[in-house]
């Protein structure tokens, strides 16, 4: 398949249900994205599912972290701390929630107190990353795994 050709027919999928919400009065879609994983790929995914959202109009977007997946949130060790830092500059409504859980555990794998592991200034922290989800899914957020 021509990715060239089927890009343009993406995007306007998927502009046209959400001009058709706000056209209607409708409250716009709130999204929870979950990164679990470590891989630095789908980590750009998910910045690049929060920017894709965010082109198609304002909307409430937290992107929620933990597991293996904390790193993407940690100051010192997340491939992808750029884009975050500047997700959080040009959308400071955006909430990039870090699960402390896997934060503590991170910690004791490296002999340090959960303090001692840096995150990305702005981060939210949030004490389970799995509750969180959870909390977020039943107000009736739009759930997506990266």
């Amino acid at each position: 398949m021509n990715r060239r050709r089927v890009a343009p027919l993406l995007g306007a999928a998927l502009v046209a249900p959400a001009a058709a919400r706000a056209a209607a009065g409708a409250e716009p879609l709130r999204y929870v994205l979950h990164v679990g994983g470590a891989d630095p790929a789908l980590m750009e995914v998910a910045i690049g599912n929060i920017r894709n959202i965010l082109a198609t109009g304002p909307a409430p977007i937290v992107l929620v972290a933990n597991g293996l997946g904390y790193t993407m949130l940690r100051a010192d060790t997340s491939p992808v701390r750029a884009d975050v830092e500047a997700v959080l500059r040009e959308h400071p409504a955006v909430v990039f929630a870090a699960c402390q859980n896997s934060r503590a555990a991170v910690a004791r794998r490296e002999g340090k107190a959960p303090a001692d592991i840096p995150e990305i200034a702005g981060v939210t922290d949030v004490p389970a990353g799995i509750v969180k989800l959870a909390e977020l899914q039943a107000q009736g957020w739009a759930y997506i795994r990266v």
